[in-house]
């Protein structure tokens, strides 16, 4: 990303729901050590330039990946029967904001260019693709309108779960909880209290105030996080990422802290925010603590969401105990395609099956959502 012009790329970028897709966030993925060629993301980014006037038209953030791990696509099935058929798998392009499981991905076009120039940008990397020789072009989390747009041009799309919560007009945490039914209205109850019985006291920072310990305590607590699942672990991030951080990335960036007694957090989760959209992303404690999680991730965002008018709210992918917390089950989507006649066709034969249960899968944990029954579906891009 240092090789181009901030500037230029923002003003595509600038369009965007979310700042994953922003210069500064991309390089900063890059400077901070934590997606680099040595990890397994060489970056090979599109830009494409007017003609007349050589200014920045379009730009696609693109990795070369000799492995598919911090992608959130788990595609090893695939990698594994392009081996059993003894056909190239890596390196695979791959277009996305890496190690963020969240809706992000597009290509970053002139607004009002999108008709007149997607299909030549598309052109160029599958050009890019076939000149050396590269055997799988991917697009992982895609935004709705890039879904539709990429599978007319060919892209295969597959279906992934993710959750959100949406903010249905509340004004209180209350209005929130009046949604439930009266079981788990408890429930929240009680584990919201259980902070103030244990003596914690959770407050929601934005990064420019944030003093330095915070990001080093975030860093600290992410690789402690991560330390607790072995291999299974999703540690992608340097440490520099957190404690390097440029104001341009601090400034989209909030954190929940839980307090107890002295002057470090006894835990940290870390949001990312524009506009009337919040991702959560990270969470870490120095000691684990009956129902600090919920309240850290989930219960203390969601007030401090409905207090600044957010309409979404995505807390990151897994863990089904989100539903009992009224995140609502959705649809992601990554976009392949394989230049292997036969592995293309193989995808294509299988893909919809796939997609019809994994569909199969989130309605059924949308339905499990314990709102009254005037809640409805999530809706399908």
């Amino acid at each position: 990303m240092s090789e181009t012009d901030r500037d230029s790329w923002n003003a595509l970028a600038d369009t965007s729901p979310t700042p994953l897709m922003s210069w500064e966030w991309l390089e900063h993925l890059e400077s901070s050590g934590s997606i680099t060629e040595a990890t397994g993301w060489t970056p090979t980014h599109l830009t494409v330039h007017d003609e007349q006037d050589d200014r920045v038209v379009a730009a696609v953030p693109l990795y070369l990946r000799d492995n598919s791990w911090g992608e959130f696509v788990f595609d090893f099935a695939f990698s594994e029967l392009a081996d059993e058929l003894e056909k190239p798998y890596y390196p695979k392009l791959v277009g996305m904001s890496p190690a963020s499981p969240t809706p992000a991905f597009s290509f970053l076009i002139t607004p009002g260019r999108e008709d007149e120039l997607t299909a030549t940008v598309f052109s160029a990397i599958t050009d890019f693709c076939t000149e050396h020789e590269i055997p799988v072009l991917q697009f992982n989390f895609v935004l709705p309108e890039w879904k539709r747009r990429l599978s007319a041009l060919g892209m295969q799309p597959w279906e992934h779960h993710g959750f959100e919560w949406r903010n249905e007009g509340f004004t209180t945490f209350d209005d929130y909880l009046a949604r439930f039914r009266k079981n788990q209205r408890r429930n929240i109850r009680r584990e919201r209290r259980s902070m103030e019985e244990q003596g914690i006291r959770l407050e929601v920072i934005h990064g420019p105030d944030a003093p330095q310990e915070i990001y080093e305590r975030m860093a600290e607590y992410y690789l402690r996080t991560n330390a607790q699942f072995g291999p299974y672990a999703a540690r992608f991030l340097t440490t520099e990422f957190f404690t390097g951080m440029p104001p341009a990335v601090r400034e989209h960036v909030w954190f929940t802290a839980a307090w107890s007694g002295g002057t470090a957090p006894l835990a940290l989760s870390m949001l990312v925010r524009r506009g009337e959209r919040v991702l959560g992303r990270y969470w870490g404690t120095r000691q684990p603590v009956k129902d600090l999680h919920f309240n850290t991730c989930y219960y203390a965002p969601i007030e401090w969401a409905i207090a600044e008018g957010i309409t979404v709210f995505d807390p990151g992918m897994g863990s089904p105990h989100k539903v009992r917390r009224g995140f609502r089950s959705v649809p992601n989507w990554s976009l392949h395609y394989f230049f292997d006649p036969q592995m293309q066709m193989i995808l294509d034969a299988n893909m919809e099956r796939i997609n019809a249960y994994e569909d199969n899968q989130i309605r059924a944990l949308d339905e499990a959502v314990p709102y009254k029954a005037s809640g409805k579906p999530a809706d399908k891009p």
